[in-house]
């Protein structure tokens, strides 16, 4: 096993000139970039960050998001990733219950008023928050400024009174000092915090190791080619905030392969990027698929691309696969989670179209084990019996932050992950996927809580009660709420969204909200339960005649 930086250090031995991160036509080399992190950790060292301590990234992917991710694993400290669409209820509780010390931010990615939704926060949700990284970029701004070179000088941005406590601290000034080359992690110690939803209102904080990081990301890196001879470049499209997009940069940077960073999703360029870079394993999700073959008239729309993993939020399954194998673009499925991270499995290429197509696989990494287990019984399943996937391996988390009951109650005393997915197993040893067991709903990529949804609808006065449900419209998956309304009603649909808006992420705002006297219920052995089957029905139904409106 290894640590984060000695992954690094091997690759910058092998091929310390070649490139590693491209980024708005500036490069940094390997060995920029590992030269930058160890500036970086003794900056942030010098800021009070040591062993243990969270530093949440609030960024959207750029060199500095790599930068300060390497920098805080030199000195084994935790960085907490923290999606650049979530709003001041998400940020709050993040911030607080992680802990961190330091949190960094680009005030003005894509005219987001970031330091005005930190105003919004009450000041105890961030009374242990120490320091505040300011990230700047301008127009014609490349990869240097990132990797130690001039940067760009901004007017310092005014701080709200909720974070006047903090230090404000220009991201090139990390740069500025010497190196630290000491590596003060241990393959054990915790590297990487994501979020991810379940049953509750707050989201889960799955901790990875050094060691599940980068034995995973050397794993992907065989298995999905971007070690192979020719090099073939990589796409940093998918947010780093996510597993998708982090395990496609950890590959990438294991193999010695060059990242093409995009800080925002343009279709257009990242076809160009695609060529420029000689892509050879395309992993997006089917929304950038359908995106990118309407971004070329080419016949074959990517012909660098040899296999293209996808992931199925929103799109429609036979529009995406009729498309994609109309210009030549060959898909295949992949299987991942927070809690096993990305590309655990991929079907095989050379399978038939059929089984190529589902979600699931082989397990990229040769020590991977799954297994399917009846959840009534508990009986283990052979091949092709449907009941919950169990998964172990290298590329597992080792917990959930601060929660021991969750950790006991995901990780078998055997060392497996409940997934909480349903599938079955197939006679090659690997899987398929086929659905989520729970509740969770699959939105704008991201997984997300009913809970959450409902426990900010259920704040507002004019509710008694909410619940939340998926529905597939002609915009993809959306969430439809219905609320009983309180005792002195003043239902007012548009200023409920606005409600939600004002704290949620857009995509998990409701995209239609009804009204009823009573949720469907049913009596079960553990009480009442809501028939979310039945919700989910009833939003069909209202939505064929009350659709969801322009803009929502």
């Amino acid at each position: 096993m290894q640590t984060i930086s000695q992954m690094l250090a091997e690759v910058r031995r092998r091929t310390p000139g070649a490139t590693a991160v491209a980024y708005r036509g500036g490069r940094i080399t390997f060995a920029e970039l590992d030269g930058a992190a160890r500036r970086a950790a003794r900056g942030l060292s010098e800021l009070g960050v040591g062993h243990g301590d969270r530093v949440a990234l609030w960024l959207p992917n750029s060199p500095a998001y790599l930068v300060l991710w390497l920098g805080a694993a030199r000195l084994g400290a935790v960085t907490v990733a923290v999606n650049t669409r979530f709003r001041a209820v998400e940020v709050a509780d993040i911030v607080q219950r992680s802990g961190a010390k330091a949190l960094a931010l680009w005030p003005g990615f894509r005219g987001i008023a970031f330091l005005d939704i930190l105003g919004e926060i009450d000041r105890s949700a961030l009374e242990r928050l120490e320091t505040l990284l300011i990230y700047e970029e301008a127009e014609g701004d490349g990869a240097d400024g990132a990797a130690g070179g001039a940067g760009t000088a901004a007017a310092p941005p005014a701080l709200p009174a909720s974070l006047a406590h903090c230090r404000r601290v220009p991201f090139p000034d990390l740069l500025e000092r010497p190196p630290l080359d000491e590596d003060r992690a241990a393959p054990g110690d915790g590297a990487n915090i994501f979020t991810t939803s379940g049953t509750t209102r707050a989201p889960k904080f799955v901790v990875h190791s050094h060691g599940s990081v980068t034995a995973h990301a050397l794993a992907v890196a065989r298995k999905l080619g971007y070690a192979a001879d020719p090099v073939g470049g990589a796409l940093g499209a998918l947010p780093l905030c996510g597993v998708f997009g982090f395990c496609q940069t950890t590959a990438a940077l294991a193999a010695g392969s060059t990242l093409a960073l995009t800080s925002a999703f343009d279709a257009a360029e990242a076809v160009r990027l695609v060529d420029e870079h000689r892509v050879r394993c395309l992993n997006v999700t089917d929304d950038m698929v359908l995106a990118m073959l309407d971004a070329t008239p080419r016949e074959v729309a990517l012909p660098t691309v040899e296999a293209c993993g996808y992931a199925a939020f929103t799109a429609k399954p036979d529009e995406l696969l009729a498309r994609a194998k109309a210009r030549g673009l060959p898909l295949v499925g992949l299987y991942g989670m927070s809690e096993v991270q990305a590309f655990f499995a991929r079907q095989p290429l050379d399978a038939t179209p059929e089984r190529r197509l589902l979600g699931g696989g082989i397990p990229v990494d040769p020590a991977g084990r799954v297994r399917v287990r009846d959840p009534e019984s508990g009986r283990l399943l052979a091949a092709g019996e449907a009941g919950e996937i169990e998964i172990a391996g290298p590329s597992l988390m080792r917990e959930y932050y601060g929660n021991p009951d969750a950790t006991r109650e995901t990780i078998s005393e055997d060392g497996f992950v409940r997934s909480g997915d349903l599938g079955h197993l197939t006679e090659d040893g690997g899987f398929v996927y086929l659905a989520r067991m729970g509740d969770a709903m699959r939105l704008g990529g991201f997984l997300v809580s009913p809970a959450e949804i409902e426990g900010q609808l259920n704040e507002h006065p004019a509710v008694r009660g909410a619940q939340v449900v998926e529905v597939d419209t002609e915009r993809g998956p959306r969430p439809v709420a219905f609320v009983v309304p309180g005792p002195d009603g003043g239902f007012d649909e548009e200023a409920l969204r606005e409600h939600c808006g004002r704290s949620l992420a857009r995509f998990k705002v409701p995209a239609r909200i009804f009204v009823v006297d009573e949720f469907p219920t049913t009596m079960s052995a553990n009480g009442t339960k809501i028939r979310r089957t039945e919700l989910r029905r009833m939003a069909e139904a209202r939505l064929a005649t009350s659709p969801v409106r322009p803009g929502a």
